[in-house]
C-alpha cells in the first residue's frame, strides 16, 4: 500500500517534466449545477491526458539495466501515449500494445512518439495479455496503466495540486476505470483534507470498480463498448481496490447518451475538448448521481484524445437530443406553390433549413399528394413545438415518422 510521502516523493520527481494545469472555474455550469464548479484541466498535458504523471514517475524509477532493455505496455491509448513520449525523452526503447479498435488519433500519436505498436484483442485485457507475453519474450519492464505503486502515487501528483489551487474544495469527481487516478488523489486529499468527499464516475456499460467493491475483491467484466474507451476497463488494479475502499466515498455510473451531452456542454460552454472518459464527472454532476447542492466540487477533466469522427458524431447526436436538431416528415398538396408556402411558415418560424428531400411515389401517400421530408436547426424542444403547431395551423400533416423506406406495390 502506497502512502502519501510517495506522491509527495513523485511529486519531486516529475513536476520539472509535468504541466500544472489549471483548477477553472466554471459561472455557467455551476449555475445550471447548483454547485461552485471547477474543472482540473488535465487534458492539457503534452499528450492530452493525466497518464503522464505515472508514467513519467514508473519510468524515472527504472533501473538503469531496465531502462537500455526498453519498456512495454499495454493501453487503450492514453497511457500508451504518456509512456511512448516519455520514454522518447528519456532515451528508452518502448513498445505499445493496443486493442485493435483503439481511436486512430492515440494509435497515430503513440507511432509519432517513436514506439513500436502493437495492434491486438478486442479491448485492453486482450492487450495485456499480448503485452505480457511480449515482456516475457523480450525481457521487456512492464509500466502497468493503474496497478503500479509508483504509476499510483504519480497520479496522485494531481490531487496534491487540487487542494494547492483549491484548499476549501468539499467534493472532487474523478473518472474511474482501472481505478489509478481515483487511488492516487483519494489518497492525496483525503490524508490532507478528511473530510473532502471522492466520488468516481464510470460508464454504466463497464462498473468494473463498483462490482470489485461490493464484493471485495477484483471481478472481471465481460466485454463492452463505450464512448469513454478511457475508462473500458473489465477488471480494475488491485492496489487502486484497496484505496478506493478505504478513502473513495461513492462511485455512480453514467449512461452513454450522459456522456455524449456532457462532451457536448465542455465543448459548448467551456471550450474545451473532452474524450468520453474525462466528460463523465460532468454527466454525473448535471445528472444529479450524487447529491452535491451547494458545495464546491472539482471535476477532472483526465483526458482531450478524441477522434474527430466520433465528435462529430457526439455533436450532432447532442443537439438532436437537446431539440437543436429536428427531423420533420410533413405531407402536403402536390401542387404548385405549396412547398413555398411550407418554407414560408418554417422561415416565420425562425427554423434553419438544413436539409430538404421532396419524396413521391415512396410510403402511404396518396394520390394528389407528395411528401417532404426536413432536417431543421431549432432552438430547442420548446421551438419545436411551436413549429409543429404553425404547420398544422396552416393545414399541413405532420408525420410521425418518415415513409420513404419502400415504394408502394
Amino acid at each position: 500500500m502506497i502512502a502519501l510521502r510517495n506522491i509527495q516523493a513523485a511529486r519531486e520527481r516529475i513536476q520539472s517534466r509535468i504541466y500544472c494545469s489549471p483548477c477553472a472555474y466554471s459561472e455557467t455550469v455551476s449555475q445550471m449545477a447548483g454547485n461552485r464548479v471547477f474543472f482540473k484541466l488535465d487534458n492539457l498535458q503534452m499528450t492530452g491526458s493525466f497518464k503522464e504523471r505515472g508514467a513519467l514517475n514508473r519510468l524515472l524509477t527504472l533501473s538503469r539495466g531496465e531502462a537500455e532493455r526498453g519498456v512495454i505496455a499495454a493501453s487503450a491509448g492514453n497511457h500508451g501515449m504518456a509512456v511512448a513520449f516519455h520514454s522518447q525523452r528519456l532515451g528508452i526503447p518502448s513498445t505499445i500494445v493496443m486493442p485493435v479498435h483503439a481511436p486512430l488519433i492515440k494509435v497515430s500519436w503513440v507511432q509519432r512518439y517513436g514506439a513500436r505498436t502493437v495492434l491486438h484483442g478486442e479491448d485492453y485485457d486482450a492487450a495485456f495479455e499480448e503485452a505480457q507475453r511480449l515482456r516475457v519474450d523480450k525481457e521487456l519492464t512492464f509500466i502497468h496503466a493503474f496497478d503500479d505503486p509508483e504509476v499510483v502515487a504519480g497520479q496522485g501528483t494531481l490531487g496534491l495540486e487540487l487542494l494547492e489551487q483549491n484548499p476549501e474544495l468539499e467534493a472532487v469527481i474523478v473518472p474511474v476505470g482501472g481505478g489509478g487516478l481515483i487511488a492516487g488523489v483519494a489518497l492525496a486529499i483525503k490524508e490532507s483534507a478528511p473530510k473532502t468527499r471522492i466520488i468516481g464516475v464510470q460508464a454504466e456499460q463497464l462498473p468494473a470498480m463498483i462490482a470489485a467493491v461490493e464484493k471485495g475483491a477484483v471481478v472481471h467484466l465481460p466485454s463492452a463498448t463505450t464512448i469513454a474507451d478511457g475508462i473500458a476497463v473489465r477488471a480494475v488494479g488491485k492496489i487502486p481496490l484497496e484505496l478506493v475502499k478505504k478513502y473513495v466515498d461513492d462511485i455512480v455510473t453514467v449512461s452513454e447518451a450522459e456522456i455524449a451531452n456532457a462532451i457536448l456542454l465542455l465543448l459548448e460552454i467551456e471550450k474545451t475538448v473532452a474524450e468520453g472518459a474525462a466528460a463523465v464527472p460532468l454527466a454525473a454532476l448535471i445528472n444529479r448521481k450524487v447529491d452535491l447542492t451547494g458545495k464546491k466540487v472539482a471535476l477532472i477533466v483526465s483526458g482531450g484524445n478524441i477522434d474527430m469522427n466520433l465528435i462529430s458524431r457526439i455533436i450532432e447526436k447532442g443537439l438532436i437530443q437537446d431539440g437543436r436538431l429536428a427531423r420533420l416528415s410533413v405531407t402536403l398538396t402536390d401542387r404548385p406553390g405549396s412547398l413555398a408556402r411550407l418554407t414560408e411558415c418554417l422561415g416565420k418560424e425562425r427554423a434553419n433549413i438544413l436539409q430538404i428531400e421532396h419524396v413521391r411515389g415512396f410510403g402511404e401517400i396518396a394520390i394528389g399528394e407528395t411528401e417532404v421530408e426536413l432536417i431543421l436547426e431549432t432552438t430547442g424542444r420548446e421551438h419545436i413545438h411551436r413549429i409543429n403547431e404553425a404547420l398544422r395551423g396552416e393545414g399541413f400533416r405532420i408525420n410521425v415518422g418518415p415513409s420513404k423506406d419502400k415504394p408502394r406495390t
